[in-house]
């Protein structure tokens, strides 16, 4: 087994409206209560805005704090969940269920090293 990071691409900008947002949070629900079901649950949650980040840098044997984001960009990284699966093609199944749960795009990748069997 593998670790797998199913990251959510947040496009920036405006929330959907509620009606609509409460319909992505059920399915959202029922996601993860499949990937429970399935012994392929880790963790799962969402972030705040990039508008919160704070970064911190190397520099000069000091570390420099710098509030916002890293990077400018159109989406950003809103939420994450960690799996376990056997391999890829398993992986890329649950990355493509979490697609059709939040509506949003998801980037599946794989940690460097194997899950503990707990």
């Amino acid at each position: 087994m593998k670790y797998y990071l199913l990251s959510v691409m947040q496009p920036v900008g405006e929330p959907p409206a509620p009606e609509v947002l409460e319909e992505i949070m059920h399915k959202l629900d029922v996601f993860h209560t499949e990937l429970r079901e399935a012994g392929a649950w880790v963790f799962a949650g969402g972030l705040h805005g990039p508008e919160t980040a704070t970064v911190l840098r190397a520099r000069d044997g000091d570390v420099l704090v710098t509030d916002g984001p890293y990077t400018e960009s159109k989406e950003y990284l809103g939420g994450i969940c960690l799996i376990k699966a056997p391999d890829l093609d398993e992986a890329l199944a649950w990355g493509r269920k979490a697609t059709l749960a939040t509506t949003l795009p998801i980037e599946v990748r794989p940690f460097t090293h194997e899950a503990e069997d707990v």
